[in-house]
């Protein structure tokens, strides 16, 4: 059974419409079979995303660091619960259990997760689809200032190519899908 990455946010001053579109994505991925990967919060997206994919029958792994249990409020109802030590060996052991990374609209960490394995698909490091979920545009300042750094030489056009940019939950889940098989 595959397991995807989700990144996402643990916010609880965002539009209720970001929780919504986690959960939609939890129950999207249980319906599809498979498992779900994050951050292990309890709270806002991370929360709806887990309670959703666990009510839909996916398995679901949280992986959070130490520091972060009791800030984060910790979703002790993942199915494999997993504290590290710090947010390296958190995003390592999240990359190991994962097939694919599926970014959702988020803050700093999000991006900064997005852009960690983005980079080492890019590096040819792993395979795995990586997939950003935009539905309101969220990204699209992200967007224009990579078109400005591929413009300036900053960022190779190959680079570009190994993330996959969407604005629905089910043409999200099919682009895994499809990059997948591909790389099986």
């Amino acid at each position: 059974m595959p397991a995807v990455c989700v990144f996402c946010s643990s916010s609880l001053t965002i539009d209720p419409r970001y929780p919504a579109l986690a959960a939609e994505v939890g129950s999207a991925l249980a319906a599809r079979g498979w498992d779900v990967v994050s951050g292990a919060g309890s709270i806002s997206m991370m929360g709806a995303l887990g309670v959703a994919a666990r009510a839909g029958g996916a398995r679901t792994i949280g992986v959070i660091p130490d520091a972060l249990v009791e800030r984060e409020v910790a979703d002790h109802e993942s199915d494999e619960f997993i504290v590290t030590r710090d947010m390296r060996q958190r995003k390592g052991i999240m990359d190991e259990r994962s097939d694919a990374f599926l970014a959702l609209p988020g803050g700093i960490g999000t991006l900064e997760e997005l852009v960690e394995v983005w980079t080492a698909r890019s590096l040819n490091m792993h395979h795995k689809p990586v997939v950003v979920l935009d539905p309101w545009g969220d990204y699209d300042h992200l967007h224009a200032l990579l078109d400005h750094w591929q413009d300036r030489g900053f960022v190779r056009l190959a680079a570009l190519s190994h993330v996959h940019w969407t604005r629905s939950v089910d043409d999200a889940l099919d682009e895994i899908a499809q990059i997948g098989r591909a790389h099986v």
